[in-house]
């Protein structure tokens, strides 16, 4: 059985996207529900969510773990898993973590972009790395069975997680920093430590960490998979798109500045170019899935590879995922 799995999207959800995604034959999505939203903001998410489990039903449903992507597959809809981008909804009271377990999280990153309790953030100068807190806040999730999230953390942290963590953690969406130097983007130290360790890479196609942005070429990124899998080894690397489709620009100034800054964060944008940016013509949606497939095809990847690329090794890293409260 092979299977499809973006493990990472924030859109701006309808059922036109949940469509497209079954027609993109997507079996399972990491979805995003938290940037900078504290416990009870979160538990609201979870209420719209609801919503748009019961009104298409018909196309999707909260994934708890890989078996429920069996169960996508069967049913031919496409299991939904929540994650955080940030580690705010926990707020400063560890107690919360499994509280939010409860209520359908499987992902959640240390940081986004920014120092935060747990670890710091990419875009910082200091790295001071994982936080008293932040140890404490890897054994718990270890233990409830939450995955950790490095996407947008700094490289001593990451490297601090992937040591802490007794199982293996998950940079869900970023790129090789050696294809593109993005702030966002990963280091060949890194790459090798976390395949080490067992963890996954979700290769992004958000078009600021591609290597001439929109203009990227599906050729470019398909020779960047194929480095990456000498680098790792491809049983290591998935998808994880990054697609914010139909999102306003002013989510992504929201996701850039929360609600700490009066000054402009561009992040990877400027002042020119703040908004979204369009995504690359060979992946405007998860339609794109189909365009991937050939072209990892043509790099020379054989089918096991591509089908483990396009979503079956997603699907090993979650029959891998369990704590001691499931």
């Amino acid at each position: 059985m092979n299977y499809k799995i973006d493990n990472l999207q924030y859109c701006n959800w309808s059922r036109e996207i949940f469509k497209i995604n079954r027609e993109a034959g997507l079996d399972a999505v990491h979805v995003t529900v938290v940037y900078h939203e504290d416990y009870d903001e979160f538990l609201k998410r979870v209420e719209e969510w609801n919503i748009h489990f019961k009104e298409n039903s018909d196309l999707i449903f909260l994934g708890r773990n890989y078996k429920d992507i069996e169960k996508a597959k069967n049913e031919k809809k496409t299991a939904i898993f929540f994650g955080f981008q940030n580690c705010s909804p926990i707020e400063d009271d560890i107690s919360l973590i499994e509280k939010v377990h409860q209520n359908g999280c499987l992902f959640m990153q240390l940081t986004y972009n920014n120092q935060s309790l747990l670890a710091t953030g990419c875009y910082e100068k200091n790295d001071s790395g994982v936080t008293n807190f932040g140890k404490e806040a890897i054994k718990e999730m270890n233990r409830v069975g939450i995955v950790i999230d490095m996407s947008h953390s700094a490289e001593q942290s990451t490297l601090d997680a992937i040591e802490i963590s007794a199982k293996p953690i998950a940079i869900t969406h970023a790129n090789p920093s050696f294809w593109h130097k993005a702030l966002r983007n990963k280091s060949n130290n890194v790459l090798k430590n976390l395949a080490d360790s067992g963890g996954m890479l979700g290769l992004s196609l958000y078009a600021h960490h591609l290597k001439d942005g929109t203009d990227c070429s599906l050729d470019s990124f398909c020779k960047m998979t194929a480095k990456t899998a000498e680098l790792m080894g491809v049983k290591n690397i998935g998808i994880g798109s990054d697609l914010c489709l139909n999102q306003p620009d002013t989510v992504v100034e929201w996701m850039r500045n929360g609600t700490w800054a009066k000054s402009k964060n561009y992040g990877e944008g400027s002042k020119k170019k703040s908004g979204f940016p369009k995504q690359p013509n060979w992946f405007i949606d998860a339609r794109g899935f189909v365009n991937l497939e050939s072209g990892l095809k043509k790099v020379g990847f054989n089918n096991d590879e591509i089908f483990g690329i396009l979503g079956n090794n997603w699907f090993n890293f979650y029959k891998g995922i369990n704590g001691s409260t499931t």
